[in-house]
């Protein structure tokens, strides 16, 4: 079991997508995904995902807003609770140069165009549709979205 962060950045009606095409071995090798990462030992959610969009885009985050709690259940890894965050403030210039993969806005009704996971489609339609805090749990086998549960 381990503990994560994810914040979809926002600019202009897009987000900031990481395509994961750099790292071997990755789950999430040649998908479409937000910046995070796993928390370190003594970091708080919100540390985290400050801490992992520097790291990721060279963006510093003002005021990154908690949206929801991401229960992810999986064949082939361990229980994953990634802590979903969404920003519309930064400073700083985004990076030519991303360690994971390529750094793109993208137009939030194309996301879904992307290959993105399937239970992402679903912790999108909540993030452009509910303001409240939600928790979402998602169980995969062999990679396909089996089952999902959301509480709002």
């Amino acid at each position: 079991m381990f503990n994560t962060t994810l914040c979809y950045i926002e600019k202009d009606g897009a987000y900031l997508m990481l395509h994961r095409i750099k790292k071997k071995n990755d789950i999430n090798h040649d998908k479409w995904v937000g910046i995070g990462g796993k928390l370190e030992e003594g970091e708080s959610p919100h540390d985290c995902v400050v801490r992992e969009a520097f790291e990721e885009t060279g963006l510093t985050l003002v005021s990154p807003k908690y949206r929801g709690l991401i229960t992810f259940i999986s064949d082939v890894c361990d229980t994953e609770y990634m802590h979903l965050f969404t920003a519309t403030e930064f400073d700083g210039e985004l990076i030519s140069e991303c360690p994971e993969g390529k750094l793109e806005w993208v137009d939030k009704s194309k996301v879904s165009e992307l290959p993105i996971w399937e239970g992402d489609k679903i912790f999108f339609e909540l993030l452009n549709s509910e303001e409240r805090f939600f928790s979402l749990k998602l169980v995969y086998e062999n990679d396909k979205l089996i089952y999902h549960k959301i509480d709002i």
